[in-house]
């Protein structure tokens, strides 16, 4: 349970340091820190300062959606979709990757305090260009709104609390703290300001910054999660309703579902997209492939990121076969079949999807050159042995089931961003319009409604047999088949009450525990305000 009371204390204090150990480039042209405002801070002084506070904002977005450490791995590795064992002494990490799959991190984990201070920073450098002091156009101030909320959304997701300094307050107070109920109204109110200021954007139509769409979904992502920020438990039917609103709004917009899947990811705009980030998409495709899968563009990917078996298996089709055509569902995808002939330039013999049993690649020359035209061979690992991704993790040595000393082979691959569509294309999806029309069925179906139909709308495009009903744990299943990988995957469980179940490496003393709901709050930043609170179990 989160705690509703408003916590306001006006000792004094210095709150949160930055910490900017980030693990992928990133472009950060804020240079005060999250919680602290910069010396003598009076305002912005002109619009076009602010107009550029505004793109600095958008700008250190790349770094924090872009990496694969960070926000990604709160969201992704502490689930089921995504973990990364050790293989030899690649992505040992002391522990650090280990650490997010098993639920077994520390209030002094590297991940966590980095998600603290970049979402905060990101709040604290919105709220400088809405004080009413700055000389913001009414463009800026509604972009600050919309991304003040959205950095407040993220603390208070991941860590149930959320520091807010008042940037017209001495900046020797400490900052106020916000939770549960107080939390949530201060960003559904900056939602409803950014979406009377911003603008209408159209599909295709400069969706890299938000529109009206953008902060509509984040408002019906808020509500939908209302009932478990605040601790009550039960979703309010008028919060369910508002939600239903807002996705139907979105529509109006020109946004809806597509046919085509893996096009979606590719840099081409289309009516999903309702806005991504121009940050690069190379860690979404090199961190889980294997050293040897090359294209023109890349010598190699990187072998860590895998899923578990038990994730894959939610897909429909023969879990032992994922070539084209054995009868699996579009999104579940195909690992290319060299007896097919359908290696060639448009996938340099890289899968969609999910990748398990023999992979394919272009044949290279004794200096590892591709070799042009492009000849399909069966990839082999680095000892020469097929290349075939294993449904299991065990210990080279031993044979047991095990994350460390794993060897080249093991865990089935997730890629959704094709190297054929560009190697490091700078767009990665964020808010896309399939995850708001599966908010909008939960909502029916949380305010006792049937949303069966909606729920097949989207199967049968995606090549999915049609369901004769939707349960709560069918929903589940439904969002982890269209959303694997895009960030929901943990919030998405919290809400359906199956992030504390037990799955293959999770820590004994994780099952069940429903402290790892959320992450503690930074052991370096407890002492720094003493509005802070540590979360239970920490």
């Amino acid at each position: 349970m989160i705690n509703t009371h408003h916590i306001k204390n006006n000792r004094l204090g210095i709150l949160l340091l930055v910490c900017f150990s980030i693990l992928s480039c990133t472009d950060l042209e804020i240079e005060e820190t999250d919680s602290r405002l910069q010396e003598g801070f009076n305002g912005i002084e002109t619009a076009e300062e602010a107009a550029n506070s505004v793109g600095a904002l958008y700008n250190s977005l790349n770094g924090y959606i872009g990496d694969q450490a960070n926000l990604y791995a709160l969201t992704e590795v502490t689930t089921d979709e995504q973990l990364v064992p050790t293989r030899g002494s690649d992505w040992g990490d002391n522990g650090i990757w280990r650490q997010m799959h098993q639920h077994s991190w520390t209030p002094d984990h590297n991940y966590i305090t980095n998600v603290w201070n970049q979402w905060n920073e990101l709040q604290l450098g919105a709220s400088e260009v809405i004080d009413e002091r700055s000389a913001s156009s009414d463009e800026s101030r509604a972009q600050a709104y919309f991304l003040r909320a959205l950095g407040m959304y993220v603390i208070l997701d991941n860590f149930g609390q959320v520091p807010y300094r008042d940037t017209a307050a001495s900046p020797l107070d400490d900052p106020e703290v916000l939770t549960g109920d107080d939390a949530i109204n201060f960003i559904v109110s900056d939602l409803e300001n950014a979406i009377s200021g911003l603008p209408i954007i159209a599909p295709g139509d400069g969706n890299n910054r938000a529109g009206k769409a953008a902060a509509r979904y984040l408002l019906a992502k808020t509500l939908l999660n209302k009932h478990i920020f605040n601790g009550s438990g039960t979703a309010n039917p008028a919060d369910m309703d508002q939600v239903v609103s807002l996705v139907d709004q979105i529509a109006n917009d020109g946004y809806g579902l597509v046919a085509g899947y893996f096009d979606i990811f590719k840099e081409d705009m289309d009516n999903e997209t309702i806005w991504y980030i121009p940050t690069s998409v190379g860690n979404r495709i090199w961190n889980g492939l294997h050293y040897n899968q090359i294209t023109p563009e890349q010598s190699g990917g990187w072998n860590g990121f895998s899923t578990l078996a038990e994730f894959y298996d939610l897909f429909e089709g023969d879990p032992n076969v994922n070539t084209e055509g054995s009868g699996q569902e579009e999104r579940r995808g195909f690992v290319p079949d060299i007896a097919s002939d359908n290696i060639d330039e448009t996938n340099y013999g890289i899968g969609y999807g999910f990748l398990i049993s023999q992979q394919y690649s272009v044949a290279t020359n004794e200096d590892g050159d591709i070799i042009t035209p492009l000849e399909p061979v069966a990839a082999t690992d680095r000892g020469g042995s097929p290349l075939g991704y294993t449904r299991d993790f065990t210990n080279a040595s031993t044979g047991e089931p095990s994350l460390t000393d794993n060897d080249e082979v093991s865990g089935i691959r997730v890629i959704k961003y094709h190297p054929a569509n560009g190697a490091f294309k700078e767009h990665e999806i964020f808010f896309r319009y399939s995850d708001a029309h599966l908010m909008k069925a939960e909502a029916i179906m949380r305010g006792g409604g049937d949303p069966t139909a909606l729920v097949n709308e989207l199967r049968t495009l995606r090549g999915a047999s049609e369901l004769t009903g939707i349960s709560e744990q069918g929903l589940l299943d439904e969002r982890g088949r269209e959303l694997y990988t895009e960030f929901w995957r943990r919030n998405d469980m919290i809400r359906f009450g199956q992030y504390n179940k037990d799955w293959d490496f999770k820590d004994p003393d994780a099952v069940g525990n429903s402290d790892r709901n959320l992450f503690p709050i930074p052991a370096s930043q407890l002492p720094l305000n003493p509005n802070l609170v540590q979360n239970p179990g920490y």
